[in-house]
């Protein structure tokens, strides 16, 4: 017994654990339950109004005072008392959250109540009555499962709910009632954790229990999900339990961004989206200019639907909103092309007589030198299809082990021996390749240039310059002509090497498919789903445009980015569900501190899980899974065959074509047709071959017929590199106590099996002398074949939290732009960041100071910020780097204080002669505003700058000029962390880490930007005036919103995972009424005088 068996003994196992310390909670639920489920209709509903009221009462008096510091702020305060306030309001908020989770644990118990007695309602009563309120009326107005009829003998009308209505396109009948365990899994999610909960157990429905409960607080709850479709179903499908209490609910998918009817979605208590438009809309509030233009608000509470698949899959992605550059159109990938195209020819060939010649050798007996020549071939061409056959064979594989091991001992001293020859060396467990000085030499002299790769030392470079040329002019033009032959020459070596890796690393039909309108869409390896929309990065998606002929998509630019792991990281509490999530735990822990809980099945799971069959060879693999489908079909069971990829699927249909075998297939190409497929699944003998799209998310249903002859059989051609997926693909059958059956077909040639396979199942098969047709089966080998998925999820995970780490450090940043940016968009807090602003300002230029004479300190000052001086050269020689500092400070804030004053002394005559005289008639003044060079209409919100005596000028003012420097700075700094997240990839070279050389250069690089940003805001902000060129103040048009019509919303891929093709599901058409119709509500109105006011 080992000392884990030993702990389990003593403690038990995690489940048991997390099941002890649930197990009260649940006691407590079912007893509430036997208390609520005898309330009347209207008891049931007032029994929320209660909740509702209790939750509101914890934090009353916290949300007042919050409101009144609010209150405040907005007003003529000291910057001191201001400082004092928004302190003081931020601890409240999070003193509000804290009492918010405190009060509902308190009635989680009769919450989770209320909501299973109304589902079991629903499911038992074609009709719900209960007296009609104000929210009926207004939901029978718009939905047609609610309806109100007038009372009987004096009564007060009645709302009638019906238990059918439309989801996703479709009618459906409630028929669902919480069981125990799903009461358990409502408790989980509630707690901030993930529910582990087998395929078929109802995570959706789970999901009404925590969702009902947090969104009782008022502050939105958030139901994530991974398509749109899933988004509109489940927000139609389970919206009617929420409304039949009272709470709003909509789906941010239904909606344009940027609209009043999403920022209405958003302001529902429940609201539905998709992960990528969550994130999309949090990048788009931060590109904001008015307040009216933001969608969301706080972010509190999120149930993440296939946690997995967006925190872990998705998670190595960056959401990014992009527009036009100058010279986008400017690409070098086609000119190189024919070139790297040229090269790769070259190392094919190569790579095939070096291959013929190590057979040869090993045939004769002479392995040492066969074997050199052997690895040899497979560092330059590992996917080459006779070489993978070929190590197949008895004792190749070890062989090439073997001398593996020789080579790369002592830090690979000796691998140049190997690589030398070779034109590039490709490493498929890293994902990368890599040039040799052969394969340089080749392309230099293709493109007849010598020095094609040679870049410049630009350190050397410069210092030379700053030594041999006095005049500043002609040093400043040397040093830009430098600069931009560096720029050049390091851009068209990065697009080779990019064009490198789409010929070597990525295939047609497997990673990504061309489609109908000439575009390359990439496929994702874990649901084998088209993700539209989605490029690889750094010039990747180009490569594989121009390798294949179709447009080469013109360059964009990054205006706002964001990664999915520290968006969801910014919710103030946190949980997810999925069916596959444990083999993820420690990742989930790590990064998020999510704690996985295993929820138990309603029913024992009866599938059926064989151990994996092993062939030497693909084809007899492919020909072993012919023969089971016709075995399987002979007994009436339908069969899902699922593979890795698009190629994989195409080829067995056709083999089981030829054997008189008509399948339906299921896979990028015909993801328009997924939902009629899954459909006819579960029929009886049908065969249908799906990649991993099939996986997740979808339902097969069995007739009582197929369940008798065994259920569903599931089929793997071959393991993934996820556990995860191969889980997934299993969990479609033995759903809910289903029968069912799964096994997995596996070859030596798969693709795990050459990277990660062990050498103990090679020694196996070649011990053996086993046939082609002959395959091994035991649990060993299916436990080796498992651990070699966890060296991949191992590996995975280290490019996961690199990722992580790189985007914390844009985070960090990140966090502090947009703090400021919100500030100034509120105006609340605007004179205090401007005063911070000042300070840092004048802390920096009495840094500066130390190395400058106090004629070149007064030039520098006045030419940079147009600041005059208020002390003479005495003072400057005595004071302290301190001393200057706050001086300079209070120079600035006098001189900000009397441009204002000036301003307001100049228009507020008039502000108040057209207040007065047509103040119904405007909402805005403009004010021409100039500092001498640029010059601004600021539009100033009339009623206010009247009431604040003009001060409200100078607030708007200094709005504007700090979005406006803002958003210019974070722009142009995005592109600076591009170009330098790429650059720091050559410091490997010189043996230091990149991710260090990267936060160093970052931090400089921000620190650089937000002193230029305080420079250029106070430049124009101590300059400022009334135009005087201009005419008066005049009134203003509302402001505009801000135009994305430019701007695009991708996912930039570093690796091919996650993400879903928008659905083509029927768009659901609400109940319409016509405008002279009496309204539904039940009030005695036309429809138009009544709720049909807003339509």
């Amino acid at each position: 017994m080992g000392l884990a068996d030993i702990f389990k003994k003593l403690f038990g196992t995690k489940a048991e654990r997390d099941m002890k310390a649930i197990k009260p909670l649940l006691d407590k639920v079912l007893a509430a339950y036997d208390d609520i489920d005898k309330l009347s209709n209207d008891e049931l509903r007032a029994k929320t109004g209660e909740l509702k009221a209790f939750v509101a009462s914890r934090i009353a008096d916290d949300e007042k005072r919050i409101a009144e510091i609010n209150e405040q702020l907005d007003g003529d305060l000291a910057i001191e008392e201001k400082e004092k306030l928004a302190t003081e309001s931020d601890k409240l908020v999070k003193k509000v959250d804290e009492d918010i989770e405190t009060a509902l644990n308190e009635i989680l118990p009769q919450a989770f109540a209320i909501m299973k007695s109304t589902a079991r309602r629903f499911a038992q009563n074609a009709e719900v009555e209960v007296t009609a309120n104000d929210f009926d009326r207004k939901m029978a107005a718009s939905h047609d499962f609610v309806e109100i009829r007038p009372g009987k003998d004096g009564e007060p009308d009645k709302a009638v709910w019906f238990n059918t209505w439309t989801a996703g396109g479709n009618k459906v009948t409630w028929d669902m009632i919480h069981y125990d365990v799903q009461l358990i899994g409502g408790i989980v999610l509630h707690q901030g954790k993930i529910a582990e909960m087998a395929t078929g157990e109802g995570k959706t429905l789970v999901a009404t229990l925590p969702v009902f409960l947090n969104a009782l607080s008022g502050k939105g709850v958030h139901m994530v999900t991974v398509n749109d479709y899933l988004s509109k179903r489940d927000s139609e499908w389970m919206g009617p339990l929420y409304m039949f209490h009272g709470l709003s609910v909509d789906c941010i998918d239904k909606h344009e961004p940027n609209s009043d009817a999403r920022r209405r979605a958003y302001a529902c208590d429940i609201t539905f989206g998709t992960n990528n438009e969550f994130g999309f809309d949090y990048l788009r509030d931060n590109m904001a200019f008015s307040q009216k233009d933001l969608v969301q608000r706080k972010h509190q509470y999120a149930i993440v639907d296939e946690v997995d698949s967006v925190l872990i899959d998705d998670a190595r992605t960056p959401l990014i909103i992009s527009g036009p550059v100058e010279r986008g159109d400017d690409q070098q990938f086609a000119q190189y092309k024919p070139y790297v195209e040229n090269l790769y020819n070259k190392q094919k060939a190569l790579v095939t007589s070096i291959l013929n010649e190590a057979k040869k050798l090993i045939a004769e007996g002479n392995e040492k030198e066969g074997g050199v020549l052997l690895f040899r071939a497979y560092k330059g061409y590992p996917k080459y299809r006779p070489l993978i056959k070929f190590l197949s064979e008895p004792g190749m594989k070890q062989l090439l082990q073997k001398v593996e091991n020789y080579y790369i001992q002592d830090n690979e001293k000796e691998m140049p021996y190997i690589t030398d020859p070779l034109y590039f060396v490709i490493n498929e467990k890293q994902n990368t390749v890599d040039m040799t000085d052969k394969g340089r030499d080749l392309l230099a002299q293709l493109v007849n240039d010598d020095n094609f790769f040679v870049l410049p030392d630009v350190g050397s470079a410069i210092a030379e310059i700053e030594k041999t040329t006095t005049d500043p002019a002609e040093k400043r033009q040397k040093k830009d002509e430098l600069m931009a032959d560096f720029a050049l020459k390091s851009e068209r070596v990065h697009t080779v090497i990019q064009l490198l890796k789409a010929y070597t690393m990525f295939e047609l039909n497997v990673d990504y498919i061309i489609s109908d309108d000439g575009k390359i869409k990439i496929v994702d390896e874990q649901t084998g789903r088209i993700m539209e929309g989605r490029r690889w990065s750094d010039g990747l998606h180009q490569a594989v445009e121009a390798k294949e002929n179709v447009k080469v998509e013109a360059a964009t630019q990054t205006f706002a980015t964001i990664t999915l792991q520290n968006y969801f990281r910014m919710y103030h509490k946190l949980a997810g569900m999925t069916g596959t999530a444990e083999t993820e735990a420690g990742e989930f822990w790590s990064i998020y501190k999510l704690d996985v809980v295993v929820i138990p099945t309603n029913k024992p799971v009866a599938r059926i899980d064989y151990n994996d069959l092993i062939y030497k060879t693909k084809q007899a693999k492919y020909n072993a899974v012919i023969e089971k489908v016709i075995e399987l079909r002979e007994q009436g069971r339908p069969v899902l065959v699922g593979t890795t990829d698009v190629d994989t699927s195409e080829l067995l249909s056709r083999m089981f074509l030829r054997r008189g075998i008509k399948a339906q297939v299921l896979n990028a190409k015909q993801h328009a047709r997924e939902a009629e497929i899954v459909a006819q699944a579960g029929q009886s003998s049908t065969v249908t071959i799906a990649t991993n799209m099939a996986g997740r998310g979808t339902d097969i249903k069995l007739s009582p017929e197929v369940r008798a002859a065994g259920g569903l059989a599931i089929i793997g051609t071959e393991r993934h590199d996820s556990r995860r997926v191969d889980r997934q693909l299993r969990g479609r059958a033995g759903r809910q106590g289903d029968p069912g059956s799964s096994v997995f077909f596996i070859s030596l040639e798969d693709k795990l099996m050459r990277l990660f396979g062990s050498e103990r199942i090679a020694k196996v098969v070649d011990n053996l002398g086993m046939a082609d047709n002959e395959a091994l089966e035991s649990t060993m080998l299916s436990n080796s074949i498992e651990k070699a998925q966890k060296k991949v999820e191992e590996n995975n995970f280290g490019i996961r939290k690199r990722t992580l780490e790189y985007d914390d450090v844009m985070n960090s940043q990140r966090e502090v732009i947009y703090s400021k940016r919100r500030n100034a968009l509120s105006g609340e807090r605007i004179e205090i960041d401007i005063m911070n602003m000042m300070q840092d300002t004048a802390e920096i230029y009495a840094e500066k100071a130390a190395n400058m004479t106090y004629e070149a300190f007064v030039e520098y000052v006045m030419g940079t910020l147009s600041l005059d001086l208020d002390f003479d050269e005495e003072f400057y020689n005595k004071a302290n780097t301190e001393a200057l500092a706050d001086r300079l400070f209070e120079n600035m804030k006098a001189t900000y204080e009397r441009r204002i004053d000036s301003m307001i002394q100049k228009a507020l005559p008039i502000i108040r002669q057209v207040y007065e005289t047509q103040g119904s008639r405007y909402v805005n003044i403009a004010i021409p505003i100039t500092d001498g060079r640029r010059m601004l209409n600021l539009s100033v919100n009339l009623q206010r700058a009247y009431e604040s005596d003009g001060k409200e000028i100078g607030k708007a003012l200094s709005k504007t000029i700090v979005l406006f420097e803002i958003d210019r700075h974070w722009k142009d700094h995005l592109r600076d962390m591009d170009d330098l997240k790429q650059s720091v990839q050559n410091a490997s070279y010189e043996q230091k880490d990149p991710l260090l050389v990267y936060k160093f250069e970052s931090f400089n690089l921000f620190s650089a930007m937000l002193e230029s940003l305080n420079q250029d805001a106070l430049s124009f902000l101590l300059r400022a005036g009334i135009a005087l060129r201009e005419e008066a103040p005049r009134p203003a048009a509302e402001a505009p919103k801000v135009n994305m019509n430019r701007m695009t919303t991708s996912r930039s891929d570093l690796v091919t995972n996650g993400g879903q093709p928008r659905s083509k599901m029927p768009m659901r058409v609400e109940k319409t009424v016509g405008r002279n119709d009496p309204c539904p509500c039940g009030s005695g109105k036309k429809y138009k005088n009544c709720h049909g006011k807003e339509a």
